[in-house]
């Protein structure tokens, strides 16, 4: 499951990177690497579901709510949103 969720973000990311806006290169950059953290940590936990990533995912994102002024932080909900739908 891990895999797919990879293969998801490289997707989603390149098509970002080929197509996206400053503000879209912004907000998948920094989605990612809260990704990335994400992945390793439900690896080593061995729970690879996709309510394990969310729950984890909303963690992230509740600092990111605290880290990002306000109109970063909705751009990089609206990736995850974006993100989410592909990861289902």
């Amino acid at each position: 499951m891990l895999e797919q969720y990879e293969a998801a973000l490289e997707n989603w990311i390149g098509e970002v990177v080929a197509h996206g806006d400053d503000d879209a290169l912004f907000a998948s950059g920094y989605l990612q690497g809260h990704i990335a953290v994400v992945l390793s940590e439900l690896d080593i936990e061995g729970d690879c579901s996709y309510v394990a990533l969310e729950d984890k995912v909303k963690s992230c994102m509740l600092l990111a709510k605290d880290e990002l002024n306000e109109g970063d932080f909705k751009l990089v909900d609206t990736a995850w949103l974006e993100l989410k739908n592909r990861l289902k």
